[in-house]
């Protein structure tokens, strides 16, 4: 996994950029052949179609759109640069957990697609790493050009290369049929998921 530091390869809080959040070499060397045969017309991270460029999360995703693809999935509410940029500095200092991947339309200067990885770190099966897919979002205008495979196909890769034992997600039912298509399955007995909200 990479290191935190501060010189523009891994986590660090200072000097990232234009890395991002984290090495942007994770994502170009990723396994692609486990999944180039799902893309027609053939993409991949290094190419994900013309003018768009896939990358970890940057600070100055704050200008590019990156709350307002958000706000295509969920609720996100009313956050200030500042209150962006303490999360992001957050995260940062969260070596090897945080995984957010965008996809950038270089022309118009804003972010299109998005997804997370979030690597947890267990006491089980020998103090292994387990991923959580998150937050996966690609913009009403970009829909039909393949995204958010892609972005799927660049999450599961990556939780394999940092060697999670395994990577798991929640959806809508709706959904299953897509993310089936990606490897993902239902596993008996584990079928329901349940939670507790927090106001």
């Amino acid at each position: 996994m990479e290191n935190g530091t501060s010189n523009g390869s891994g986590h660090g809080p200072a000097g990232d950029e234009p890395e991002g959040l984290f090495s942007r070499d994770l994502l170009t060397s990723l396994a692609w052949g486990d999944y180039a045969d799902r893309f027609r017309p053939a993409i991949s991270p290094e190419q994900p179609g013309d003018g768009l460029l896939l990358r970890p999360l940057q600070r100055a995703d704050y200008d590019k759109g990156f709350l307002t693809l958000l706000g295509q999935l969920t609720q996100v509410g009313d956050i200030s640069r500042e209150a962006f940029l303490k999360r992001y500095e957050g995260m940062a200092r969260c070596p090897d957990t945080y995984y957010p991947v965008v996809v950038e339309d270089e022309v118009k200067g804003q972010v299109v697609g998005a997804a997370t990885l979030v690597v947890e770190q267990k006491f089980i099966h020998n103090c292994a790493v387990r991923g959580r897919l998150e937050d996966v979002v690609v913009s009403d205008d970009y829909r039909g050009k393949q995204l958010g495979k892609l972005l799927i196909a660049v999450i599961n890769l990556l939780a394999k290369k940092l060697h999670c034992y395994k990577i798991t997600l929640d959806c809508k039912d709706i959904m299953i049929p897509f993310y089936s298509k990606m490897g993902y399955t239902n596993e008996n007995g584990r079928a329901n998921y349940m939670t507790i909200r927090y106001d």
